[in-house]
C-alpha cells in the first residue's frame, strides 16, 4: 500500500537513493556493498561549482567485509561525485578504522567514536546506520536460523528474529501462530481504577 496522496501539488526537487547489496564470498566472508546517490532536478550552484541538474552532488560507496560473527573484517570507502572535489575525496582511509567492529555489538557508538564530526564523511557515516540491518536480512536463512519449519523439536535456540522488533514479540500473537514453539503467553493488563 503507497503513501497517502499528498494534499497539494508537488514538484520533486532532491533524490537521495541509498542501494545496499550483500554477496558472500568464496573464502566464506561477505561484502555488504552500499551506494547513495543525492540528485537535484536543477542545477546545485556549490561553492565549487555549478551542478547540472540530474548529475549528482553525492555518489559514495561504502564496502564492509565481515565474517559469520558480524564483525567487520575489512572497510573501504569510495567518492565519486562529491561536493567539494579533491577535499571530500580524500577521507576514504578513515573508513578502514571500523576494521575489528561489530555490526550487533556497540556498532553505533563505535562509529561514533572513530568517525563522528571532522573525523569522517557526514553521508557516508550515515550510510553506515542501515548496514547492520541489511547484514542481517542477508544472513536470515543462510547464517541465522529465521524459522521453526522442520526440525523443530531439535531447535535449540529459539530464531534471530523474534522479540527484535514489536510484530515477533514472544508474547504476541505473531509469534503464537507462526512460532508456536517459541510463545509465551502474554501476562494481563491490570487495569487501574
Amino acid at each position: 500500500m503507497p503513501l497517502s496522496p499528498s494534499i497539494s501539488r508537488r514538484a520533486l526537487k532532491h533524490t537521495r537513493a541509498i542501494h545496499v547489496e550483500a554477496f558472500v564470498r568464496d573464502d566464506g566472508l561477505w561484502d555488504i556493498d552500499a551506494h547513495i546517490t543525492d540528485i537535484k532536478t536543477r542545477a546545485a550552484n556549490l561553492a565549487s561549482g555549478v551542478r547540472p541538474a540530474g548529475t549528482p552532488v553525492h555518489d559514495l560507496w561504502l564496502r564492509l567485509t565481515i565474517d559469520l560473527e558480524l564483525t567487520i573484517v575489512d572497510a573501504e570507502a569510495v567518492s565519486d561525485a562529491v561536493p567539494y572535489p579533491d577535499y571530500c575525496d580524500t577521507i576514504g582511509p578513515a573508513y578502514r578504522r571500523l576494521i575489528g567492529l561489530n555490526l550487533l555489538k556497540g556498532f553505533r557508538n563505535g562509529v561514533k567514536e572513530r568517525l563522528s564530526g571532522i573525523q569522517g564523511c557526514t553521508h557516508l557515516t550515515e550510510l553506515l546506520q542501515v548496514l547492520p540491518t541489511a547484514a542481517i536480512q542477508a544472513f536470515a536463512g543462510d547464517v541465522l536460523d529465521t524459522r521453526d519449519g522442520a526440525g523443530a523439536d531439535e531447535q535449540t535456540h529459539k530464531p534471530f528474529q523474534l522479540d527484535r522488533c514489536h510484530a515477533l514479540r514472544s508474547d504476541g500473537a505473531a509469534v503464537a501462530k507462526y512460532y508456536p514453539r517459541w510463545a509465551i503467553n502474554a501476562q494481563p493488563k491490570v487495569q487501574s481504577t
